[in-house]
């Protein structure tokens, strides 16, 4: 429980200050088994702290679980193409406007490859498989990219009243692929989550990589061309399907997704000198394919044609009976496939390279146009992401997956000028800082 927030949220209201600390008092001992004035002792200071740094910035109006911030659906992907815009023009080779989940940067004639990835926010109970699924993920986006991984590093907030031993397990759950894939884990952070603010045990971090790739072998979304054909690794999930699994029952689904095929089929990619023919490399993870298929065809400017049937052959058995059991839409949720853009020439090559390693198969092409289309019974249909990825869990269904089109088109705006206000805040700390002229309000 976020006792700051709650206390500021009720003094925006207008309540009593001694009715806030009664309260929360009462919030507090839901929580801990402490004496009733020491509650309320701190409950007064939470007050104290948070009527002093109230403050009435410029708010956007929009909330991140309105605009599916964090749901890998529409409104997620036009908050990160707006990210990329207050970050603006870099020297980066490849950069966030390319909507790669890997930068990439020159350094000394090397190519250096950096990548974050966030635990699954519903395995906070999970810290082990947590650790496990997120650093499968940065490896998988250093992977995608063509690079080889050289290292990792960690960052774990586990909030006041959280048991330690969640910090050793995620730590744990990190080591486990990192010696097996030979990455070390050189470096990170351990903190509170919001530190004396933040009562409970809600865990919370991530893992970072890094790589190095050569310029001939970098497959950047970007690089995909009319006339390649894709192809596709079975995806058996990761953080999110585990998270599926455990939230509706299905605990055997669990252990479908404790592998390290997909790290082990790129890196006998680069082994095999294929990532300097490969054109693009992604993984299926972005509120599924249809996420990622429309982030290829915006960025590279093409076609994405998909045969949906064979993306269906390609999905875990087991995955895919629970999918289809809680009627979780396969292609718009992350199944952690390898997606490979490649002259078609290549195909032989790739299913010679990845036998025994896991199963492949050549699902689509590219052609010229926009956005993505699946081939069904003969027929084109559009493949389109939803405002938010397929709901997977119970909380989840409840909040749906979709968003008045009005709605979208107003929050759209708001998203759109506070973004214009955070570059202009931006511009103006850079002309202070290099020439110490006013300095812009910054404070709230």
């Amino acid at each position: 429980m976020d006792l700051e927030g709650y206390a500021k949220i009720a003094l925006r209201r207008g309540v009593a200050t001694e009715e806030i600390e009664q309260t929360l008092a009462e919030r507090i001992l839901e929580v801990r088994d402490i004496p009733r004035d020491a509650a309320l002792r701190l409950s007064r200071a939470v007050v104290e702290e948070a009527e002093r740094t109230l403050c009435d910035r410029e708010l956007s109006g929009v909330t991140m679980g309105n605009f599916g911030v964090g749901s890998r659906g529409s409104g997620d992907f036009y908050v990160h193409e707006q990210i990329a815009n207050v970050i603006g023009k870099t020297g980066a080779i490849v950069g966030p406007d390319q909507l790669d989940d890997s930068g990439v940067v020159r350094a000394n004639g090397d190519l250096i490859v950096i990548t974050v990835d966030g635990m699954h926010s519903r395995l906070s109970d999970f810290p082990f498989l947590a650790g496990f699924h997120v650093t499968r993920a940065s490896l998988r986006d250093i992977y995608v990219m063509g690079a080889r991984p050289v290292a990792l590093f960690s960052d774990i907030h586990l909030a006041d009243d959280g048991d330690i031993s969640k910090v050793f397990d995620y730590t744990a759950g990190i080591g486990a692929v990192a010696e097996v894939m030979d990455v070390p884990l050189v470096t990170g952070s351990t903190l509170r989550v919001g530190g004396d603010m933040v009562i409970g045990d809600r865990l919370t971090g991530c893992v970072g990589a890094v790589g190095i790739a050569s310029p001939q072998g970098l497959t950047a979304r970007v690089n995909a061309r009319e006339g390649d054909v894709i192809f596709l690794t079975e995806g058996a999930g990761g953080g999110t399907i585990t998270a599926a699994a455990l939230y509706n029952g299905y605990p055997e689904v669990v252990q479908e997704t404790l592998n390290l095929k997909f790290l082990h089929a790129c890196d006998k990619l680069v082994q095999a000198g294929l990532v300097t023919e490969i054109h693009a490399m992604t993984d299926v993870t972005n509120g599924g394919i249809r996420g990622d298929a429309e982030e290829i065809s915006k960025t590279a400017r093409v076609k994405i044609v998909l045969e949906e049937e064979k993306v269906r052959g390609l999905i875990n058995p087991a995955v895919l009976r629970m999918l289809d059991d809680l009627q979780i839409d396969y292609m718009g949720v992350s199944v952690d496939s390898l997606l490979l853009v490649v002259p078609a020439e290549l195909g032989p090559a790739i299913k010679s390279a990845l036998k025994g390693i896991i199963n492949v198969d050549e699902v689509g092409h590219i052609e010229p146009g926009s956005g993505a289309e699946v081939l069904r019974a003969g027929e084109r249909f559009a493949l389109t992401p939803k405002f938010r990825e397929s709901a997977y869990t119970p909380v989840k269904k409840v909040v749906g997956e979709y968003a008045d089109g009005r709605e979208i088109k107003l929050m759209r705006a708001q998203v759109d000028l506070a973004a214009a206000r955070a570059i202009d805040k931006k511009q103006q700390m850079i002309e202070y800082l290099r020439t110490g002229k006013k300095l812009p309000d910054v404070s709230c």
